[in-house]
């Protein structure tokens, strides 16, 4: 049986089917993780060693010569996310104000959606599509993660102390690698081999975190969230992704939704009452984005890095 081939026709199928086997348990069967428990129950909710794993293993491939290049492309990319969230959060703010519309549509799930990029689907993309500067790039996005920009977009005061210590964590494995590869090349040749067997595990870890009742749930809304995430921040990376020299794959593959950023609306209200109100619609909403992007962004990354290919064959044919 050729099972690996076939999930690879699928556009990022070895990232995309293990995280849609995870959903459909989580969704059908939410108790699985916690019935079988010991290793299998790991499988569902330990997304963060594999993936600590995973970046030790990548890092081990990267030159350090081009730590400029991945600080330039992971920036770029942070960056662009984060000012179309702004952009769009103070369009939104004119217009709602700190309700909803729309069927429970606000300023807050627009922000925590457009804010945080789902780091697995990227990963998994960039190590089908891309290059390893792009994977290397993703530390750099991690500043998205939780929380904090979203605070900081929506204009919550008292926040002034950077997490610094999370970035450093975030960073570390990665480094961790990088000081091993470029120091002795036979780790390099070990682990980089094991970069790719690490994507379907921690893609079923993600999607275990994952529900498709939530895209019911929010309706016509939340899958209108969803594509706004992809059009509006895909194009601000698409175009930031070609000014720092890439060729767009990795900005329309970081144009998604973390599934863990369906916690922030709950965090935020916790830390301003005047979005209590409007957390319990918004997690809905940022947990349908999630599952949206989830599954269109591997198709459109997909024919996109086809395209290219095909531009860069025709020219070198040339």
């Amino acid at each position: 049986m050729q099972i690996k081939k076939a999930m690879e026709k699928v556009p990022g199928g070895m990232m995309l089917l293990p995280l849609l086997l995870g959903a459909t348990i989580n969704t059908f069967i939410p108790t699985a993780g916690e019935f079988f428990g010991s290793y299998t129950g790991a499988l569902f909710k330990g997304v963060l060693p594999i993936l600590a794993v995973f970046f030790v293993c990548v890092g081990t491939t990267i030159d350090v010569r081009t730590t400029p290049k991945i600080l330039k492309r992971g920036g770029s990319l942070l960056f662009s996310k984060v000012g179309a969230s702004i952009v769009v959060a103070l369009i939104a703010s004119q217009m709602i104000g700190e309700g909803t519309v729309l069927g429970g549509l606000s300023v807050l799930a627009i922000v925590a959606a457009m804010n945080d990029t789902n780091g697995g689907l990227y990963l998994a993309l960039m190590d089908q599509y891309g290059k390893k500067e792009d994977i290397a790039a993703y530390p750099v996005m991690t500043v998205e993660a939780g929380p904090f920009l979203t605070m900081v977009t929506l204009g919550i005061v008292g926040l002034s102390a950077f997490p610094w210590q999370t970035l450093i964590g975030a960073v570390l494995p990665l480094a961790i690698g990088m000081i091993l590869g470029n120091l002795d090349k036979d780790f390099r040749d070990l682990f980089g081999k094991a970069v790719p067997a690490f994507v379907p595990f921690f893609a079923f870890g993600l999607g275990a975190g994952l529900d498709f009742r939530k895209v019911m749930d929010a309706g016509l809304v939340g899958l209108f969230l969803g594509v706004a995430v992809i059009l509006i921040t895909g194009t601000a990376l698409f175009f930031a992704d070609k000014l720092a020299g890439g060729n767009g794959v990795a900005g329309i593959a970081a144009a998604t939704t973390a599934g863990s950023a369906a916690g922030v609306p709950t965090i935020v209200a916790a830390a301003n009452p005047a979005y209590a109100s409007v957390a319990g619609s918004a997690t809905v909403m940022v947990a349908a984005s999630a599952i949206v992007t989830a599954i269109l962004v591997p198709f459109i990354t997909a024919w996109w890095a086809k395209r290219v290919n095909v531009q860069l064959n025709e020219t070198v044919s040339k």
